[in-house]
């Protein structure tokens, strides 16, 4: 079943009416609020993979984020235009990262597990965040799980030790080019990116 949820999803451009369904969601989507907690996930397949299970303890958030590269603010002071630095200026992390950052701060007492792509407009992109609470006894029982209930867990998105988080910072990366990442970002004189 999983097996063709996955296969359906990543062949959904070829069914017309996962679009129409799709687009009619979106539009609900755009009025609600940028962390909205859900019942079940959008995507079950891809939950399960990353470790949700329908239990006590897991939450589940659907994450709103902007799109697009940053602007600043013109500066006053004269420079060359090619100094100013007011248009395409990128995000030094994914979107993803930051979308697991903004469930972490509404949902101060869960830890973030993982999270993965459910859909995205010429604005906006949402991702769905499962986060577990380490107080909970049905996660503490669980022998699968209760690593997040170890205190060197807490805050770990914070931290860039999500799979977002340490694709973000470079981690994936071995060998040649990869010398400048660890132990971390700030480390080599601010070099790894």
């Amino acid at each position: 079943m999983y097996g063709n949820m996955e296969e359906f999803w990543r062949e959904r451009e070829n069914h017309p009416e996962f679009s129409e369904l799709m687009w009619n969601r979106l539009i609900n989507w755009r009025r609600e609020p940028t962390v909205t907690r859900i019942d079940r996930p959008t995507r079950l397949d891809r939950a399960r993979r990353l470790g949700y299970k329908a239990k006590q303890g897991y939450v589940v958030a659907r994450v709103k984020t902007r799109r697009g590269s940053l602007n600043r603010i013109r500066p006053v002071a004269g420079r060359r235009p090619t100094k100013i630095g007011v248009n395409r200026i990128t995000l030094l992390k994914n979107y993803r990262w930051v979308a697991e950052e903004k469930a972490a701060r509404k949902f101060p007492n869960l830890t973030v597990l993982n999270s993965y792509f459910v859909a995205q407009d010429g604005k906006y992109k949402w991702h769905e965040i499962i986060l577990v609470d380490p107080h909970h006894p049905v996660i503490i029982s669980d022998p699968n799980i209760n690593w997040v209930c170890n205190p060197i867990h807490h805050s770990r998105v914070f931290r860039g030790l999500t799979s977002a988080g340490k694709k973000s910072r470079g981690l994936r990366r071995k060998g040649l080019g990869a010398e400048k990442v660890r132990p971390s970002l700030l480390a080599h004189g601010h070099r790894a990116k």
